[in-house]
């Protein structure tokens, strides 16, 4: 077998474990440093596999409990100065694994985007949505509450227990765990982050076609340079938070 049909087999997984150990015996150079390339790899899918079941812990926890349907919560765009904030709910199948999941604003655009279909498919998910109206009207942290249970409302089971990214659902009559950064300590609250975050991107997306100066589909809202200035040029538009400073510095158009 040539060097590049290994490299490609090697690719598409298609050794057995007895194959991989006879290639260790192969003394040419190329196929040493694809065995070395392929056990970084290995190593890498097994520390994975670790941190996965790190981040399961407070999943566990509630199952010892007696709780079968644990929802994980949380929430996209409480900084911006424009469009809303989302909130995402998911209840992961049980035994589920989706290798590299994390936090969202720790993935890459693509690998979001990947998560985003694999959760939406896999699992029970939930979306609530708090428009920059609403945001004006009750304010920020309020908004965030309430697009958490608009999240949890719309998922298709009944979860016995909530955990959430560092805010308490008083509303919500749920047994439920409040995590700091809880997007990195637990699966559930991580699959809802992408499901938030990608979710408010694509709105954003939306509206950068309807209003392009402000440059909404690559600042999400946030108050970057750009976005200033062009609040500056322009004025703020629907989808600004009225609330907001510097955004109610200016005269609406």
């Amino acid at each position: 077998m040539t060097i590049s049909e290994v490299k490609q087999k090697m690719k598409d997984e298609e050794f057995t474990q007895t194959e991989i150990e006879a290639l260790r015996q192969d003394g040419r150079k190329g196929v040493q440093k694809l065995i070395q390339q392929y056990d970084a790899a290995q190593e890498k899918q097994r520390l994975q596999k670790v941190k996965y079941e790190e981040m399961k812990e407070f999943e566990k926890h509630a199952w010892q409990r007696g709780c079968q349907l644990v929802a994980g919560i949380d929430e996209a765009g409480r900084g911006p100065l424009a469009g809303p904030v989302v909130a995402g709910a998911v209840i992961l199948p049980d035994g589920y694994y989706l290798e590299g999941l994390n936090d969202s604003k720790l993935l890459s655009l693509a690998k979001r985007e990947e998560f985003f279909k694999r959760i939406k498919q896999d699992a029970d998910y939930g979306v609530g949505i708090v428009t920059n109206e609403e945001i004006d009207e009750i304010n920020i942290y309020n908004a965030t509450k309430l697009a958490m249970q608009r999240a949890v409302a719309s998922l298709n089971q009944n979860p016995d227990h909530l955990l959430i990214d560092a805010v308490d659902l008083e509303e919500v009559d749920l047994p439920q765990t409040n995590l700091v950064k809880g997007d990195q300590r637990s699966v559930s609250i991580a699959a809802a982050s992408v499901i938030a975050k990608v979710t408010r991107d694509h709105l954003m997306a939306e509206y950068d076609i309807q209003y392009p100066m402000y440059r909404f589909s690559s600042n999400q809202g946030y108050g970057t340079k750009e976005h200033v200035d062009a609040l500056k040029a322009h004025g703020p538009s629907p989808f600004h938070r009225k609330s907001f400073a510097p955004v109610k510095e200016y005269t609406y158009v």
